[in-house]
């Protein structure tokens, strides 16, 4: 009998580590590939209300755009990060695969393109990248090429992991609120919650960021890390940001507020080494909405369960 086995909520293998110099560049890769198949979603499906047409969801193996509509036909994409495949199946019974290894932005979507065109899927994207600084168009991108099997896995890994606590969290609520879905456009996971109340429009915003908060929203999520944040993070927001909750006292402990980002952070590292990753995890969503809905003062009476 082993007396040292660590409980379930604090095994490490399903909270892998994912330090961002050692994958950096497959990440950079990985995220022009979900943007060239996140395109062809946004395009063919009819939009929904804060860009939720444009999303993929987490899988047993990996990521899918879910069923998107193409006439009387319907078909999916999938990332698989265990066989390391992405699959293009349709309604009637055709598939294509496109194998997932080192290879430049540029060949990915050249083959990927002419897998849907063999599938008799036409359709046209813009395939300039999105939220990217000094985007390379993705059709000509020969920078990024790189792609590490075991990296991608841990990735998905953890997003399986954040996936379910956040359904746990989204549960808890009864107003208005998104699925748990992954943005290509910024590689991040994430949920959010709505008061139910529209929000006055942000100052500067471009028509994504108009569509995406039209209404006051409490949100939070995973992403790898970026720009000023050089680590993976979860995070947690309100917009339009009420006063006071920048300072608000938010748990655990670990967790802080980034003036940079206008967000609360908590590093990866600090849940998947905690004695119960999803104890603390839940703590940091539920204290970071309690602040943002108290503050704003939201309905939470008749939003909870």
């Amino acid at each position: 009998m082993n007396t040292h086995a660590r409980p379930t909520g604090a095994d490490l293998d399903a909270w892998p580590a994912l330090p961002l110099d050692a994958w950096r560049d497959t990440y950079a890769t990985l995220h022009m590939w979900t943007q060239i198949v996140g395109k062809v979603r946004t395009t063919l499906s009819p939009p929904v209300n804060h860009w939720w047409h444009s999303t993929f969801y987490v899988t047993a193996r990996g990521l899918t755009t879910s069923p998107i509509p193409y006439g009387t036909r319907t078909f999916e994409v999938s990332f698989d990060f265990i066989d390391h495949n992405l699959l293009i199946q349709t309604s009637d019974g055709t598939r294509k695969a496109l194998g997932l290894f080192p290879r430049s932005v540029a060949d990915f979507y050249h083959e990927f393109m002419s897998a849907l065109r063999a599938l008799d899927l036409e359709v046209t994207i813009n395939p300039l990248p999105q939220e990217v600084p000094n985007p390379i168009r993705c059709d000509e991108d020969d920078v990024h090429a790189s792609y590490d099997p075991e990296y991608a896995h841990r990735c998905w890994r953890i997003l399986v992991q954040a996936d379910r606590v956040f359904k746990q969290f989204r549960g808890r609520f009864l107003g208005k609120c998104s699925p748990v879905h992954f943005f290509w456009g910024s590689f991040d996971l994430a949920v959010t919650r709505f008061s139910g109340r529209r929000a006055p429009e942000p100052p500067g915003a471009d028509r994504v960021t108009r569509e995406a908060y039209s209404h006051e929203v409490s949100s939070c999520g995973f992403w790898p890390g970026s720009g000023p944040i050089q680590e993976a993070a979860f995070y947690a927001y309100a917009i339009p940001q009420p006063e006071g909750f920048a300072s608000a006292a938010i748990r655990p402990a670990a967790a802080w507020y980034s003036a940079e980002v206008g967000e609360f952070l908590l590093r990866y590292e600090n849940v998947r080494t905690a004695d119960d990753p999803d104890a603390l995890l839940l703590d940091f969503l539920h204290s970071t909405y309690e602040a943002a809905a108290d503050l704003a003062g939201w309905d939470r009476a008749a939003l909870e369960r």
